[in-house]
């Protein structure tokens, strides 16, 4: 990383992370803490344990009004009408004309006149202003408040968020912080807003990338140290994005800019389930989803015999040399202790097939297995290997 990091954004956590001589590096435009020791280790305390991450970077945008749940369904590829619960969370793509992906993010239903959503961190401030732009030229009674510290309009107050997960998550952040034991029944993918006399107002959400239980914090920006403070107080180790990059590859999750774009169709990338196709609802993107054909699909790489590591956009082949796709995201898996990769490939290719990646001019043998690597810190691979 240069030297010269003046020009990237901090969050209210920053300090910590310098206290606790976390490594820091540029993350989407933000200084933000990589690693606070060893990755690895920070990986398994998350698979065995419980870790906090800092992820006051991502975008906390609420959404009030009359009309907001009826925005979001024209909005969002996913059926928001289905949120019925104070509470209730929602997986959904947010999609361009063409169907293409512009953000993955969580939707929030919180009342009949308040949704939140959390946007991408290096994504945000575009995909802000394309929710804007649905709202311009209509009489939709709907305002879109961002709560991240750089994009908020004046008088309103920044969010800060802290992911806490691993086995031992939610337990201890009901040590941590007494208050939020009423959260013990939330379930998961529902979400529940304390109110603690300490920090103040504080949503949990059973929400996250890493396939591990646990908790987002969302809170008042300036009580993001405190909270983090007594996290620490209560054993939660802190962990850096290093570690959440490898926990969320072997979860299989893909990653807006890395694994998928616009010119990826939810299709494209295997998240067709989260699709609204079937009901009368119009939402951007659906009409040219109709006609759109699948040309790649979605897959995971296991190299059971190497540990080299394939980079973003390395070269997938069959046994011909052909090339039948590319590599979009690789590591090393810490859990199964074997080189992983998602990538998207030849819709042809069938799970459990042998095909060939280029890494570092080298032709090492890979094995499509259907994602996730990991589930309950467990290997999910299917075993056997068949020729293409």
């Amino acid at each position: 990383m240069s030297q010269n990091t003046s020009h990237l954004l901090r969050t209210p956590l920053y300090e910590c992370h310098r206290s606790s001589r976390a490594r820091m590096a540029n993350v989407s435009g933000w200084e933000m803490p990589v690693a606070f020791g060893s990755q690895i280790q920070e990986h398994h305390t998350v698979r065995q344990d419980a870790a906090m991450f800092d992820f006051s970077h991502a975008c906390v945008v609420d959404l009030h009004g009359a009309d907001v749940r009826a925005f979001l369904g024209k909005l969002l590829a996913n059926d928001v009408a289905r949120l019925k619960s104070a509470g209730k969370a929602m997986y959904s793509c947010m999609l361009d004309g063409d169907g293409g992906v512009i953000d993955d993010l969580v939707v929030y239903f919180l009342a009949d006149d308040h949704f939140r959503i959390v946007l991408s961190a290096h994504t945000a401030s575009g995909n802000l202003e394309w929710i804007r732009s649905q709202i311009a030229g209509t009489d939709s009674l709907v305002t879109v408040v961002a709560r991240r510290q750089d994009l908020v309009a004046e008088g309103v107050e920044p969010l800060a968020t802290i992911a806490v997960h691993g086995p031992n998550a939610r337990e201890t952040v009901f040590r941590a912080i007494p208050s939020t034991q009423v959260a013990a029944q939330v379930k998961p993918f529902n979400s529940i807003i304390v109110h603690d006399a300490v920090v103040g107002e504080l949503m949990l959400a059973r929400t996250g990338k890493t396939s591990e239980d646990g908790f987002e914090l969302i809170m008042l920006a300036k009580h993001a140290v405190q909270v983090w403070d007594m996290l620490r107080s209560a054993g939660i180790v802190p962990a850096g994005l290093d570690a959440w990059e490898t926990l969320r590859l072997e979860a299989g999750m893909q990653l807006v800019g890395r694994d998928m774009d616009p010119r990826c169709s939810p299709f494209d990338v295997g998240l067709g389930w989260s699709v609204d196709l079937d009901s009368e609802r119009e939402f951007v993107g659906k009409a040219a989803l109709r006609t759109r054909r699948q040309t790649r699909q979605f897959v995971g790489l296991a190299f059971e015999q190497s540990a080299a590591v394939a980079r973003t956009a390395s070269p997938v082949m069959n046994l011909q040399g052909e090339v039948i796709g590319t590599v979009t995201s690789g590591t090393y898996s810490p859990t199964l202790q074997i080189a992983i990769a998602l990538a998207l490939i030849d819709p042809d290719i069938p799970f459990g097939a042998y095909v060939d990646v280029e890494v570092y001019r080298h032709r090492i043998a890979a094995k499509v297995v259907r994602p996730p690597f990991v589930r309950d810190g467990r290997s999910t691979p299917r075993l056997g290997w068949q020729r293409v």
